[in-house]
């Protein structure tokens, strides 16, 4: 072969080869938490339609704003910011979806009718698909039950009960609409509502299994998978005596990759020698992972299998489900229940230790999870070499809103890229309806009325942050925090604060550079750390950030008795450990090197 002909025999391996590698490189969304309520629904057994806004003329059926400033999720915003999620997915030519729980705020049928309705129109418009596992808001209880809420928006600017049953009506002075659109499913009727979003199989599925079906991959028939994903076929002892379901699959969408979707809901029953079937006679499932090791083992055994049959068939293994593997906490959980209590911020819901040891000895590596709507990395590494990585999913109803896309390069390289939605069209739409409910709340005098300015904000961005502040106000002080600690805190100036991570009194040149933020500023930046992680920083100003290491670094000098010092200690030990985790934002991970590294 002459050195022309050679150079060009050359230059077309090294192109069909580098074609060959993009071609491996392949991406999934996960949208997590998205809380959907289908601001513009029908009831199918009654005429009501919502409260027209003068806006836009549409009815609309939506909560209150009293209501979602008070609650972890905003309620009624996250449908706009839903679209506008996927239409970014849609642009970025990204076809595999996974939705890792809480896709509708408690299951009822409108949302699911409304929810099905659009996955399909993203599936017929742009090819994509949707895969969906359960959380613990779809469903509520295994089976089917009554409810409703007592917050929805009336005609006038009141609050108005929306319930399945009239017998729950506890506030008759509202006005009240009774549908059984607003009852709770159970997992039979969201099997029949989104049985096509990975529930049952695909005839374009390569596989699809079940906990509860032995067929291995090699003898994989879609007809055999259709009969074993029947709601009858997917039943598991919880407790003796209590069947529920089980909707945990494991599918191959495409060559070469094998989406798990854990259903992480252990639904235990609170009388044993109650009803099996009654819907209230069980504990919700928001713990998550912890009831998992006790009360579902044959999840974790079959677990074990799939990871065995995915590396012996060459096939990457990416397992999402609604709850969290490892601690979310950056490290802090300890301090947190030093500084507020045992059952504060959530802490009952953190992962005990042993899930992500069970998790990585069945086979997992990285895992996608929600329930927190936070945006967070954790990695545990093992004495036997093996290391599982925790990706939790910021939510769309909550600060910061995004999702996460991830690249599989090979089999043990992955990048993860979180998206920030924060541009959201129409998320200004209710603005009036919201107007119209202040100034009853107004008109009434009611206590703690929530900030009117938030109807001022100019993008999504700013409003979630706007909930997220009214939230730290309204909801997580008075619930979560020490009162006489706020009572004393709240008085400080970040000068303050700085004299007394000195212990000393009067003023120096360094001090003025702390006067223009307070501990209620430090408290809410506090929240949002833990909420957006790396990408609160983009928020909160590199100076500030740097006072607060410097408050960090005094106090943790500071040898005193005094109870308030210590608890200011504890508080900026948990700032400066929720500023400074594992890489959150846009990073690699390389398995074969055991490392988790930034990308910048």
């Amino acid at each position: 072969m002459t050195k022309p002909f050679q150079y060009i025999f050359i230059l077309f391996v090294f192109l069909f080869s580098s074609i060959d590698a993009q071609k491996k490189s392949f991406q999934i969304a996960f949208l997590a938490d998205v809380h959907f309520q289908d601001l513009y629904g029908d009831f199918s057994d009654n005429e009501f339609k919502g409260v027209e806004n003068s806006k836009t003329k549409q009815k609309t059926v939506l909560r209150t704003m009293d209501s979602q400033l008070r609650s972890t999720r905003i309620f009624n915003e996250n449908y706009f910011a839903f679209l506008a999620a996927l239409e970014d997915v849609a642009k970025k030519g990204i076809k595999i979806v996974a939705l890792p729980g809480d896709y509708t705020d408690d299951g009822q049928e409108y949302n699911l009718r409304g929810l099905r309705k659009i996955l399909h129109e993203y599936q017929e418009k742009y090819g994509m698909r949707f895969f969906i596992t359960t959380g613990n808001h779809d469903p509520v209880s295994p089976f089917r039950k009554d409810g409703g809420k007592s917050d929805f928006l009336g005609e006038k600017g009141s609050p108005l009960n929306v319930f399945s049953e009239k017998s729950l009506v506890k506030n008759n002075s509202q006005e009240t609409v009774i549908t059984k659109d607003i009852a709770m499913s159970g997992y039979l009727e969201i099997l029949n509502s989104l049985k096509d979003f990975g529930f049952t199989p695909n005839e374009k599925d390569l596989f699809w299994q079940t906990p509860f079906d032995d067929v291995s991959y090699q003898n994989y028939t879609f007809k055999n998978a259709l009969k074993s994903s029947e709601y009858s076929q997917r039943m598991y002892e919880v407790s003796p005596g209590f069947m529920v379901p089980d909707f945990t699959y494991v599918v191959e969408p495409v060559e070469g990759i094998w989406l798990l979707a854990i259903d992480g809901n252990t639904y235990l029953p609170k009388d044993n020698n109650g009803n099996s079937k009654d819907p209230d006679n069980f504990h919700g499932a928001s713990v998550g992972y912890n009831n998992v090791l006790s009360n579902k083992k044959h999840l974790i055994d079959w677990i074990k299998n799939i990871s065995k049959e995915a590396e012996k068939n060459k096939k990457v293994l990416i397992a999402f489900t609604h709850y969290p593997m490892l601690d979310y906490n950056d490290g802090a959980s300890d301090d947190l229940k030093n500084l507020l209590g045992e059952r504060k911020w959530q802490l009952e819901r953190v992962p005990n230790d042993h899930v992500a040891e069970v998790f990585a000895d069945a086979g997992l590596k990285i895992h996608f999870a929600g329930h927190m709507h936070i945006n967070d990395t954790g990695i545990k590494k093992f004495k036997n070499g093996k290391m599982l990585v925790n990706i939790q999913v910021p939510s769309l109803a909550a600060y910061l809103p995004g999702y996460k896309i991830l690249t599989v390069n090979s089999s043990t390289n992955f990048e993860v890229e979180t998206v920030s939605v924060t541009k959201v069209p129409r998320f200004d739409e209710l603005f009036p309806l919201y107007k119209k409910e202040y100034e009853v709340l107004k008109s009434q005098k009611t206590k703690d009325i929530w900030n009117i300015d938030i109807l001022k904000t100019k993008n999504y961005h700013d409003f979630t942050l706007f909930h997220l502040k009214e939230l730290v106000r309204l909801r997580f002080v008075p619930s979560d925090w020490p009162e006489d600690f706020i009572e004393k805190a709240s008085q400080l100036s970040g000068e303050d604060l700085l004299f007394l991570s000195q212990n000393k009194k009067g003023s120096d040149k360094n001090s003025k550079k702390f006067k223009d933020w307070n501990f209620e500023d430090a408290l809410l930046n506090l929240y949002q750390l833990q909420s957006a992680d790396d990408l609160a920083k983009k928020d909160i100003s590199e100076k500030r950030l740097s006072q607060f290491k410097i408050l960090h670094q005094n106090f943790e000098k500071l040898n005193t008795d005094d109870a308030f010092l210590k608890q200011l200690k504890i508080f900026f030990t948990t700032l400066n450990k929720l500023s400074s985790g594992d890489p959150a934002d846009y990073f690699k991970i390389d398995f074969k090197k055991g490392e988790v590294t930034d990308i910048k």
